[in-house]
């Protein structure tokens, strides 16, 4: 294992990684291409949010997509695709609320609008980059894909309730990982594909909610990119299509 500045990567002595970064505007997915940049480990980082990425590194290619429109992921994924195989996937996008939805409470705050909303971007927009990026994994050697959901998509693991729409885009999430993982053991016999709860970050989307956290528990996007990094470099072909914590602790589905 190879550890930069405490980060752990996916290692290769064989050819030179190249990873992708969906999502790479928001905390967590800045951190991560930060901390993938400086590890020196990748010849290319591909660095894609809704609006133009500025992060600065020779490194760092970046690139527009939206999460709603599938065209969009398509011209991404044909344009690095181009450039070679991929070692690295991450899928760091994600939706809890926005000023006009909010997180329900009750089975009577439901709306087909705003459950349509979270499915879209929790579970719809990253299968659609599934569809793209996951043909790009390298052949014949060790690739990851892996998708930002959170310990709330746990089925067995509710014991509060609410919260509909986003408990269940991430229980479907953690659904279309698994089924990805089962296509590329017969496709991609070295790719693993993994579904990652990053913890409680100090981000726009969970300031609402960071009342009550204790301040132990509570951690900085650079932080949470390096201990989501260090799962992703600990994984094994048994993982495959589990949902992991950001210690590396398996959450049932």
């Amino acid at each position: 294992m190879h550890l930069v500045d405490g980060v752990g990567l996916v290692t290769s002595s064989r050819h030179e990684m190249r990873a992708c970064v969906f999502g790479a505007t928001g905390g967590i997915g800045s951190a991560l291409c930060e901390c993938l940049a400086q590890s020196g480990r990748f010849a290319r980082i591909y660095a894609g949010g809704r609006s133009a990425v500025r992060l600065k590194n020779e490194t760092i290619t970046n690139f527009a997509f939206d999460l709603l429109d599938e065209r969009t992921i398509a011209s991404a994924a044909y344009e690095i695709g181009k450039k070679g195989p991929l070692d690295l996937v991450i899928v760091a996008t994600g939706m809890l609320q926005t000023e006009e939805l909010r997180p329900e409470k009750s089975w009577r705050a439901l709306d087909a609008t705003g459950m349509s909303a979270a499915f879209a971007i929790n579970a719809t927009g990253p299968a659609l980059i599934a569809k793209h990026t996951l043909p790009l994994l390298r052949d014949n050697s060790r690739s990851v894909f892996a998708a930002l959901s959170a310990r709330v998509g746990s089925i067995e693991d509710n014991r509060l309730g609410g919260w509909h729409s986003y408990r269940s885009s991430k229980a479907a999430l953690n659904q279309l990982v698994r089924n990805f993982a089962i296509e590329l053991e017969r496709k991609k016999p070295g790719a693993i594909a993994v579904a990652l709860h990053p913890g409680t970050v100090d981000t726009p989307l969970s300031r609402p909610f960071q009342r009550g956290v204790p301040s132990a528990q509570l951690v900085s996007p650079r932080t949470s990119a390096a201990n989501l990094l260090q799962v992703i470099d600990e994984l094994t072909p048994d993982d495959t299509g589990l949902l992991l914590a950001w210690d590396g602790s398996r959450i049932p589905f």
